[in-house]
This record gives structure tokens, sequence and C-alpha cells, in this order.
């Protein structure tokens, strides 16, 4: 894994989202309300605009100008307009770093 650190634990609130840029690709670090931390890709694909922006809720996340929502362990949208999954990158949790891996993306479902 070519994990890198993407923030510290502690900079991304429950219910939140963070937007940070590795290797040239922006990526949305959320963690969920039970507290557990995904990275997926930070544009939507509807509108080429940030989910980081968005309202995090249970385990998905809504981009907040047209409402589609994205499930966070998958990256694929539970409703239109969006049709299409975004990229999820594996995350580790090493002490209070959380490490990504843009370069090895999980297979969307």
């Amino acid at each position: 894994m070519t994990a890198q650190r993407a923030c510290g634990v502690d900079d991304v609130s429950v219910s939140s989202a963070v937007m940070v840029e590795l290797d040239g690709i922006a990526v949305a670090i959320v963690k969920d309300s039970a507290g557990d931390i995904h990275a997926i890709g930070d544009t939507c694909t509807h509108g080429e605009i940030s989910l980081s922006e968005g309202f995090v809720e249970g385990d998905t996340i809504e981009c907040w100008a047209h409402g589609s929502q994205f499930e966070l362990r998958t990256g694929t949208p539970k409703n239109l307009p969006a049709f299409e999954p975004v990229p999820v990158f594996p995350v580790t949790i090493d002490g209070d770093d959380v490490l990504v891996d843009v370069q090895n993306p999980l297979i969307n479902d």
C-alpha cells in the first residue's frame, strides 16, 4: 500500500468532511456518524461539486448542490441525479494520522 498522510484523526469531526489533495487528486476525508473514517473522491459525479462541502448523515454524504447521496463505503450513488459512483480509497489509521492510498482505489460495487 502506498498510503500517505491525509490529515490528523482529530481534524475531522463526527458527521463532517474535509477536503485534501493527494497526488493531485481531491479527496474527501469523512467521519460518519459512527466515528468511522472514509476517503472518497471529493467531486460529485453529477455536477463537479465538492462533496466535502456537503452533508454527512449516517454512512452517506450528500452533494449540497443537487442532493445526490453517495455511500461512504462503496461510493455508489443512492439517488439521482448522480448515477456514476465516486472512487473510494483505502484508509489506515496510524496513531493520530489518517493515511490514504489514492494509487489503489477500491473497486466500486
